[in-house]
């Protein structure tokens, strides 16, 4: 019989339970909007209310950090005030009876990309999220590493320059200048599609913009090849979708910067799952749990 799984995709703007079989493939879907309730708990009951009778094999969750995985707890984020310490896994194996499983959204993208997208295949691997903010997810050796306490991958963090756009509370770090908020900062406010629109219409300044930030990008992908030495590493959200504007600089960059072996032994690809991905991130938390005992 085939197994059924639950993906909980937890966001600021909204939140989606999505039910699907051990191939992702997407079955059902409900969202809602997370600021139309005023309490975490409504949220999670409003979703189960359009959840299938039968429980689960396991329930997936997909959500911004802080959070503790090993627990199965959301510590705060930003984007979600109110969800402090809030027993995310305990509370739906109470109500389900089925096991449930977190992750940061990062490391859900990651396992998504590994088992069903541009990283099926390798035992190495790291997703890049270049969307609102910058993050990774690590898959070494044919498994997620999250670190000691679920903060390994915040590439977002790391200094590129002595001074630049702010991200990640940092002024110069990769997040300011690989990100749409960076990207809007390097722009005078526009955003990322606004940049790619103006710069394929021929505005030079607008090119100027992504040209910095595929640069910036190149000394992070160099960074991350030297330290992990992986076969892929997949790039998200802008990049995916604006590849044209970042491959070659970075590129470039990257065969200056990076060791030679390491670099001939790792792809960079953009991601394959397009706007699945946050459906498919938080049943993929869920299959690999069962896939891994």
């Amino acid at each position: 019989m085939e197994k059924i799984y639950w993906g909980l995709d937890i966001g600021g703007t909204k939140c989606a339970l999505v039910t699907g079989n051990d191939q992702c493939h997407v079955l059902s879907r409900f969202q809602v909007a997370t600021r139309d309730y005023a309490h975490w708990e409504e949220v999670l009951t409003a979703l189960l209310e359009h959840a299938p009778q039968d429980p689960p094999a396991a329930i997936g969750i997909s959500c911004g950090g802080p959070l503790d995985s090993r627990q199965g707890l959301i510590l705060s984020p930003p984007n979600l005030p109110g969800w402090d310490n809030v027993p995310i896994t305990a509370w739906l194996r109470q109500r389900t009876g089925a096991p449930a499983y977190l992750q940061n959204d990062a490391n859900a993208c990651a396992l998504a990309e590994w088992r069903f997208g541009a990283g099926r295949g390798c035992q190495n691997m790291i997703f890049l999220t270049f969307g609102t903010g910058l993050g990774a997810g690590f898959i070494l050796n044919g498994k997620l590493y999250a670190g000691a306490n679920d903060m390994a991958g915040e590439v977002g963090h790391v200094r590129a320059a002595p001074d630049g756009p702010v991200g990640y509370g940092k002024r110069g770090s990769f997040e300011g200048f690989c990100s749409g908020g960076g990207i809007a900062q390097l722009s005078g406010g526009r955003s990322a599609r606004e940049v790619a629109e103006l710069a394929g219409q021929g505005d030079e300044v607008m090119i100027q913009v992504l040209d910095e930030s595929a640069r910036r990008l190149g000394q992070c992908l160099a960074l991350l090849i030297d330290v992990v030495n992986p076969e892929r590493i997949i790039i998200g959200s802008i990049y995916a979708r604006a590849e044209r504007w970042f491959r070659e600089t970075a590129l470039q960059v990257v065969r200056r910067e990076a060791l030679g072996r390491s670099c001939q032994a790792c792809s960079i690809l953009p991601a394959q799952l397009g706007e699945a991905i946050g459906d498919m991130a938080a049943l993929s938390v869920g299959i690999d749990a069962v896939l891994n005992g």
